[in-house]
């Protein structure tokens, strides 16, 4: 029923394959248009939306090494590296 097709990327220009299988995935999910643009530029075009996450470097209250956290570290919770976390949560 699906044909691989090929299409154009309207941001690189590069030729990529539109598979049967995505074709049959689009027309599952009730979607009508053909992808414009090629992985690539949809992978660039997504991840420029996403804020870059910040890290705060603190020191592990187990071992003493530093740590990098996605949040604002206080002094109110211990704060662990990752590999204090992970023997942590194994143990529980």
């Amino acid at each position: 029923m699906f044909e691989d097709k090929t299409l154009t990327c309207k941001d690189c220009g590069a030729e990529f394959v539109f598979t049967a299988g995505e074709q049959e995935f689009y027309a599952e999910k009730g979607l009508v248009n053909e992808p414009k643009r090629c992985k690539a530029c949809r992978d660039a075009k997504k991840n420029a939306a996403k804020a870059p996450r910040e890290l705060f470097t603190t020191v592990c209250a187990e071992c003493g090494k530093e740590a990098k956290v996605p949040f604002q570290p206080n002094n109110e919770k211990p704060v662990y590296c990752s590999e204090c976390f992970a023997k942590r949560t194994s143990e529980e």
